[in-house]
């Protein structure tokens, strides 16, 4: 260690941290003066040309909301309200492959959906799990660069994962998720989808609530084996976007359940670990779901590449009656993600039918590439011609009180806080026999690939073993080490 070279940012300047970004207090919200963790997702953001840098192979689907619930108790945000329909546009994807790669592939799915409400866009960009691998934006360029291609011959390494994976141990109840069969689902169809993050909820009388979403697919939860996906991977590597265009089209329309989990605002302070930290689960038992409404998806894009790959979801679209949390992963993605499109597609990617709001748009931005709605006037605020202007008392709800010195930190410790509690349930509680021992058989197999050296091998099962000795067990079986 002590030979070891000082990170720096891409100017030569020592770097503050390789961790933690910059955050008012330990549980406090990320701070735009972090000029280091925002170069490092900036230039995350700009590695890749055109296609995007992850989530790059996907497929989508229009379809529409239906509120059936009287939620106005949490939140006042309209397209909430029971009765009210809202159409949308969802995005499935694969997180690390590249544009051509296989659908089927073993990895998280993303689940992004843009609603288009009469308030304006308000976007979701969620997993097919409801945690992460990670809690701190400053790792999320490392982590992903982990799970890419190598620099000197291009290739895919299962070493570099483990390498990333066992040094980070906040990752084990997503890589967990991971090696189960619900790694490899048999469509997007039958798969649920997450939030994932922690949200704020405000209602009319400016009452706060944290909240979870959850999205139970109608069909059923199906999933390939390892086996059954990597055949696939070879004979048809579109089956996921085969499969949902084709299902539509025959008129069979897959539908979710939206369910959601609410916490009272002042609860999160002591409950018994941080309900802000992505990489774990709010218990049923101590939050239960609550149904609200349904989606469903009825009609495909005309056009892939104007609707699918052009499509740009943001978690910073918030419409009055949400707001975001102090989840720092969430708070990295509101800048990353918008920062992302304007690379990608252009400053103007708003424009676009697919991302366009169904409501006017009175902004003052103007000019930049590809513009065709540009305000005749006038572009600045404040002025005295009448222009647009902001009503504050839309937002009043979402402001809370926060303190702390300006310090990189990791989040400061609940009760309950340990990395292998959340995967020890899982095994112990959730996991069938079958599911266990398909576990056991995915870890082998993918830390049997040859790159994957005998002392990774051993960080490996050290790192299974302190979710559960008879899982760590097992995966040394598998790989021969006892």
């Amino acid at each position: 260690m002590t030979n070891r070279p000082i990170t720096t940012d891409d100017a030569g300047i020592p770097a503050p941290s390789d961790e933690h970004s910059l955050s008012v207090g330990p549980n406090g919200p990320l701070l735009l003066q972090d000029h280091y963790v925002i170069q490092k997702m900036a230039h995350f953001n700009r590695e890749r040309v055109p296609e995007r840098v992850v989530h790059a192979k996907g497929g989508g689907a229009y379809g529409t909301l239906q509120i059936t619930e009287d939620v106005s108790q949490y939140t006042k945000a309209k397209l909430f309200q029971k009765g009210v329909e809202t159409p949308l546009f969802l995005r499935f994807s694969t997180v690390a492959g590249e544009l051509g790669s296989a659908d089927t592939a073993r990895d998280p799915r993303g689940f992004a959906i843009k609603f288009y409400t009469e308030d304006g866009n308000y976007d979701i960009v969620g997993n097919n799990t409801p945690i992460f691998f990670i809690r701190d934006p400053q790792k999320f360029s490392d982590f992903i660069h982990s799970q890419k291609r190598r620099p000197d011959n291009h290739l895919r390494d299962n070493n570099m994962q483990w390498d990333f994976w066992t040094l980070s141990p906040e990752s084990a109840h997503q890589v967990t998720f991971l090696m189960t069969d619900r790694g490899t689902p048999a469509s997007w169809r039958h798969m649920h989808g997450f939030g994932s993050h922690t949200f704020l909820w405000y209602n009319a009388a400016g009452e706060r609530y944290w909240v979870k979403y959850h999205f139970k697919t109608d069909q059923g939860i199906q999933n390939f084996t390892a086996s059954e996906a990597a055949a696939l991977q070879a004979t048809d590597p579109d089956y996921h976007t085969r499969d949902l265009f084709y299902a539509i089209q025959r008129g069979e329309h897959p539908s979710w359940t939206v369910n959601v989990q609410i916490m009272p605002f002042e609860a999160a302070a002591d409950y018994r670990f941080n309900p802000f930290d992505l990489t774990k689960v709010w218990p049923h038992s101590d939050y239960p779901e609550i149904t609200i409404g349904r989606f469903v998806l009825n009609r495909n894009p005309e056009n892939y590449f104007a609707e699918v790959e052009q499509a740009g979801f943001e978690p910073a679209n918030m419409v009055p009656g949400i707001g975001p949390s102090p989840d720092k992963m969430l708070q990295g993605r509101l800048f990353s993600y918008p920062d992302a499109h304007r690379y990608r597609i252009g400053p103007n990617y708003l424009q676009l039918p697919v991302n366009k709001p169904r409501t006017p748009v009175n902004s003052y931005n103007f000019d930049g590439p590809m513009t065709f709605q540009n305000p005749a006037g006038p572009v600045y605020a404040p002025n005295s011609v009448g222009g647009p202007a902001a009503d504050p008392s839309l937002y009043e709800g979402e402001n809370y009180h926060v303190t702390g010195e300006i310090v990189r930190s990791a989040y400061t410790k609940h009760a309950e806080d340990d990395d292998y509690v959340q995967p020890r349930a899982l095994w112990e509680n959730v996991l069938s026999d079958t599911d266990r021992a398909h576990l056991v058989s995915n870890i082998v197999g993918h830390a049997s690939a040859p790159e994957v050296t005998t002392d990774m091998k051993k960080r490996v099962v050290e790192y299974w073993t302190n979710i559960h000795k008879d899982l760590g067990h097992g995966v040394a079986q598998g790989l021969g080490l006892v």
